[in-house]
């Protein structure tokens, strides 16, 4: 319904209730105007019969009473007029006539209570007004003295009167009259909605026109042009409101467009505006993202601000974030809630067994049953993002919960959080460069083996974490036995081959928890984690053997065999820093060089001369 037809509608039914109001009110009146005037006529028709009787009585006519009845009754348009005697009259003077009698229960009640009774009687075509007086033995004030004549006590009853009046053309004429002022009022109402309806609708199609264009507005679309025939204020208003819209329109008519080249692959909204405030909401986010991870000084910093961020941010409760190599498809875990993920062990091996990687589509384990069968995890759901950084390196967050409410959020949020590592994604390549070029600064350019000042960055490191870990070292010096010679005999090409198959030797006979250093020319370092021993002295063992064993073609059909003399140093045992382990292991290396060379010694105190000790 509409507003006009609402107003109209209120407007009718109030008038409709104030006439029916009116109506009941001049009816209840004119219905008791109606009763009362046919009883003032009843009591002056008792007073006149009551005196006719006296006088009948006094002039000793009594008997010619039924004649002065009728024309009583007559003259005054009474339908029917009755009397009767009380007992003691009765007893007195008789009977009386035969019209005199108690005709019914009214009359008896009368005679015995001396209290007037009025009852009307209506049916569908006619309506009678029943009134019984009683007479009563009259007063001293009156001028006749009843007790005269009559064996009563003064207040007794003597006699009633009864009459009818005909009082239906009086109801009659109350329904004429309700009936005129009804029409008068139907017709006061269709002038009013008459008048309502060609005053109001201007202001009501204004209203619409102004509800139209809200409604479009809400929808992001302010071309809507407001018109009225109203003039004053309502036009001042709809010039206002164009000029608002077109200033509208001009500032945000295009900004879902210009946002979704920042933000694109948005859901549709129903509210543009709601929606662009969202977007500036988490442009904003992002952009203070951004800027923070600029100054990170490392990848690994940048990684626990995208943990945060699916912590704070998302409140994602359970996940695993991890780190894959594309070109060797090992995936490293940077971070999981959880001690156990759900993904089979081989998967960190083989990334290619993830289904989320392999394909790089977001993988949500609703969509389909048993969809990823790298998946170990019963009754979990699971949505998992891949993001390719560089093509050498992406990223996996993996997402749980065992409520489809929490997982429903989660598919919400995909979107967001993917813009999040795309914020990062420059960022993390920049760190990936930078540690490469670390890396290579680091490390030795023919062997691949860390040099010597990858060395001097990280023993602080090292040293602090086996303080706090409690970890050992074994300490390695090495050097090939006679190296100049070889380079002065066969050239460094010859050499260099020599070098880079040690350090071959030594890549192949240690753990990854162990460090290679080619320490400078043909000196190697070796440092073995939490060994023991006799396990070091295998290492060194199978070291000096496999290289011993090597055969180097230097031309004309000649082969060239090297050995290599080991020195050996214990932290913390030998010494209190690794510093002094490894000058410890030189020391030992110097004591087998001049003790014959080819072969293996370990530090002893005693090796020291006078002033040599640190």
């Amino acid at each position: 319904m509409t507003t006009k037809s609402r107003l109209l509608l209120i407007v009718t039914l109030m008038l409709l209730g104030l006439t029916a109001a009116t109506i009941v009110n001049i009816s209840l009146n004119f219905r008791e105007y109606s009763i009362n005037s046919a009883v003032e006529k009843s009591q002056m028709a008792a007073n006149i019969v009551k005196d006719g009787l006296t006088a009948h009585m006094v002039n000793g006519i009594m008997d010619k009473r039924q004649y002065f009845l009728d024309k009583i009754a007559t003259s005054n348009n009474i339908k029917s007029l009755w009397i009767a005697r009380g007992d003691k009259v009765i007893a007195q003077y008789g009977e009386g006539l035969y019209t005199e009698t108690i005709r019914d229960a009214i009359d008896r009640e009368v005679l015995k209570t001396g209290e007037s009774v009025q009852k009307i009687t209506e049916n569908a075509k006619s309506s009678t007004l029943r009134v019984t007086i009683p007479y009563k033995a009259s007063t001293p004030i009156d001028n006749t003295n009843c007790i005269s004549c009559h064996n009563v006590n003064r207040g007794d009853t003597l006699g009633i009167i009864s009459m009818e009046f005909d009082i239906s053309e009086m109801r009659s004429s109350g329904m004429i009259t309700i009936l005129k002022i009804l029409g008068i009022n139907l017709l006061f109402i269709v002038v009013v909605l008459v008048l309502i309806n060609y005053y109001v609708t201007p202001y009501l199609n204004l209203f619409s026109n102004l509800q139209n264009g809200i409604k479009k507005a809400y929808s992001g679309d302010f071309t809507h042009k407001f018109s009225t025939k109203v003039g004053g204020d309502a036009k001042n208003v709809v010039e206002q409101m164009n000029s608002l819209f077109h200033k509208m329109q001009e500032t945000f008519g295009d900004i879902k467009h210009n946002l979704a080249t920042f933000i694109p692959q948005r859901n549709a909204s129903s509210d543009p505006l709601h929606e662009a405030k969202t977007i500036i909401s988490e442009l904003s986010d992002i952009y203070k993202f951004k800027k923070t991870i600029e100054l990170d000084a490392s990848k690994d910093e940048v990684y626990s601000r995208i943990i945060d961020i699916l912590k704070l941010k998302y409140h994602v409760g359970h996940f695993a974030f991890y780190e894959v190599n594309n070109i060797t498809s090992e995936r490293k875990l940077i971070y999981s809630t959880e001690e156990d993920t759900i993904c089979f062990e081989k998967t960190n091996k083989n990334a290619l067994e993830c289904r989320a990687h392999r394909t790089n589509s977001v993988t949500i384990s609703t969509e389909f049953p048993n969809l990823c069968r790298a998946c170990v995890a019963i009754n979990i759901d699971y949505v998992c993002i891949p993001f390719n950084i560089n093509h050498d390196v992406s990223l996996t967050v993996s997402m749980t919960s065992e409520n489809r409410d929490e997982v429903e959020l989660m598919k919400k949020n995909i979107s967001s959080i993917r813009h999040y590592l795309e914020a990062a994604k420059p960022v993390i390549e920049s760190q990936i460069l930078m540690e490469r070029l670390k890396d290579t600064s680091l490390r030795d350019g023919m062997t691949g083996l860390y040099n010597r000042r990858f060395l001097e960055e990280i023993i602080d490191k090292i040293m602090s974490q086996a303080d706090r870990k409690k970890d050992t070292y074994s300490v390695m010096m090495l050097d090939v036995d006679f190296f100049k010679m070889v380079n002065d005999t066969y050239g460094h090409d010859i050499g260099d081959k020599v070098i880079v198959a040690l350090s071959k030797v030594l890549k192949d006979n240690i753990r990854e928890s162990d460090l290679a250093i080619r320490y400078g020319g043909e000196e190697f370092v070796l440092m073995l984690c939490n060994a023991t021993e006799e396990g070091a002295m295998a290492v060194a063992t199978k070291i000096h053997s496999a290289f011993g064993a090597l055969s180097f073609d230097v031309g004309n059909s000649e082969a060239l065999k090297k050995t290599i003399s080991i020195g050996m140093a214990k932290f913390p045992t030998d010494g209190d820093t690794i510093w002094k382990c490894i000058k410890y292991a030189d020391t030992a290396l110097y004591v087998a060089k001049d003790t014959g060379r080819n072969k293996i010694v370990e530090f002893k105190a005693d090796m020291f001369k006078s002033g040599d000790e640190f």
